[in-house]
């Protein structure tokens, strides 16, 4: 008679079979457990990796500019870190409740409908994408022409033609190649761990030998400017620039392995690693430079280096220039995404979301987003971009608390405190009070250019019955532009909408015709 092998024997009389499948079981949870865990890990770090960019090469001078002294400057920082935490549990939230990719956009635009949803989809194409990347590819300019002006500032012109080669580079290695794409950004990856690794370990010998000056009590609260509430929400606006990232998860919903469980722990060990990274450069940064030394400094990880580094000085430039680099292509990598997520819900031109017919790269996307800024001052574009984000980010997390009162019975695999919420508000409606009292025309700019959303929603979405010369019109441009870039339609397979015999009909004619 076989023996069960699974079946526990009577005492005494032990199974051999029965010992090893016990073995094996516990062997193989094991494993499983530790997959698991260094799965959750890889997510969580990713995360960190993805925040910790050039913002915080660039954002110190200007938190500092506006906090008016170094202490308040370090609260910033912190603080920051901690709304940003509250605002990422928020999001993590609606992230389960709501499990589309496309973050803010595709929350904002179930719960408050077409027009709002567009609203931030076209302030990101427009605002928020292409001046992210001006501002990463200006620094990287900064941080490269720098050491060669040691006794001037680098002329304005070479700073925006070297941040012009940069994006267009880096769009063309995208447009050509993902694979390319992938490489820059793990290679280019490196610089940024060098160069912060250098930082912190630099202030902390600086503090052991006692260079500590401008953080004892009575020297951090030195002033170089008198208080001003506007000017500290706006150093805040400049904190949160470095901090940009953090709601990334969000945008990959839908291709996150177990998001209930590694959602929130990837918020819970990402934010807080980030935080005491940005904490501890800027406190290594004073304790080898005064606060004027700072501010006169376009450059500051430069100047860092230039004092305690010595001969190997030039280490600094080259690192934090790598990790501009990346962090230029790695916008450029994901804004793809969101392209898609729009043109999925036809609140962008179906063109937006074609990919290359071989190489499978979104060319018309990229072009796009890569579009110039007039604007060359890096901190004024960060204002701009601040406000931007930080109006939608108001938005989204008031939607959390709309849809619990709207529908309080909807399945909450995640669920936070309304306190959480609340908290965030009170500090997004100070932020935006006081930042479009101190920079009403930038603030002012960022608005505008929002609203002209509303006439082409209207038009462009809202308006189905359109003229049958105004659709021919558009498709032969789309056509036009396909043949161009060699571009198609993805398989709708990656969509959660099913089509209509017509659109799948337009879609075969669309893929002949490119």
């Amino acid at each position: 008679m076989l023996t069960n092998p699974n079946k526990e024997p009577e005492r005494g009389n032990i199974n051999p079979l029965f010992q090893f499948s016990v073995i094996l079981n516990t062997f193989s949870l094991k494993r499983l457990r530790l997959y698991i865990l260094l799965l959750s890990l890889s997510i969580a770090f990713k995360s960190s990796g993805n925040i910790i960019g050039s913002g915080i090469f660039v954002s110190p001078k200007g938190v500092l500019e506006n906090a008016s002294s170094v202490g308040v400057a370090i609260f910033v920082w912190i603080s920051t870190g901690l709304i940003t935490a509250v605002g990422a549990l928020c999001y993590a939230e609606l992230g389960v409740t709501i499990p589309k990719s496309g973050g803010d956009y595709s929350y904002v635009k179930d719960i408050f409908g077409g027009l709002a949803g567009f609203l931030r989809l076209w302030t990101v194409v427009l605002v928020i994408y292409p001046t992210n990347q001006a501002v990463v590819a200006l620094t990287f300019s900064n941080y490269i022409l720098q050491p060669l002006f040691e006794s001037c500032q680098p002329p304005e012109t070479a700073l925006r033609l070297l941040a012009a080669i940069c994006l267009l580079l880096l769009t063309w290695v995208n447009c050509y190649n993902v694979r390319w794409a992938t490489c820059v950004q793990d290679v280019f990856t490196a610089g940024k761990l060098l160069a912060l690794g250098l930082i912190i370990t630099m202030g902390i010998v600086q503090i052991c030998k006692g260079h500590y000056y401008w953080l004892e009590p009575a020297h951090a609260f030195e002033t170089f400017r008198d208080y001003d509430a506007g000017l500290i929400a706006l150093s805040f606006l400049q904190g949160s620039f470095a901090y940009g990232g953090w709601n990334f998860l969000n945008y990959v919903t839908e291709e996150l392995v177990d998001p209930f469980r590694n959602l929130p722990l990837a918020i819970s060990i990402s934010i807080p690693v980030v935080t005491f990274v940005y904490v501890f450069a800027n406190v290594a940064y004073v304790t080898a430079m005064s606060p004027q030394e700072l501010l006169d400094s376009n450059a500051v990880a430069v100047t860092f280096g230039e004092k305690l580094l010595g001969v190997a000085s030039w280490i600094m430039p080259i690192s934090v220039a790598l990790s501009t680099f990346g962090a230029v292509n790695g916008s450029l990598f994901t804004s793809s995404r969101l392209f898609f997520a729009g043109a999925r819900e036809g609140h962008l031109p179906r063109l937006f979301a074609m990919i290359h017919v071989e190489r499978c790269t979104p060319i018309p996307a990229l072009l796009f987003t890569v579009s110039p800024d007039p604007v060359s001052d890096i901190y004024t574009l960060i204002n701009y971009v601040g406000f931007i984000n930080y109006l939608f980010y108001g938005v989204t997390v008031a939607g959390q608390i709309v849809l619990r009162v709207q529908k309080p019975d909807m399945p909450r695999p995640i669920k936070v405190s309304l306190v959480w919420p609340v908290i965030y508000l009170l500090f997004w409606a100070f932020l935006l009070v006081f930042s479009l009292y101190s920079e009403p025309l930038v603030c002012g700019i960022g608005l505008a250019i929002m609203m002209t959303g509303v006439p082409v929603y209207y038009l462009g979405v809202h308006w189905k019955d359109k003229p049958k010369y105004f659709n021919t019109a558009l498709d032969k441009m789309t056509h036009l532009c396909q043949k161009l870039c060699l571009v198609v339609y993805p398989s709708m397979e990656e969509s959660s909408e099913p089509q209509q015999p017509d659109e799948r009909a337009s879609e075969g004619d669309t893929g002949k015709n490119a």
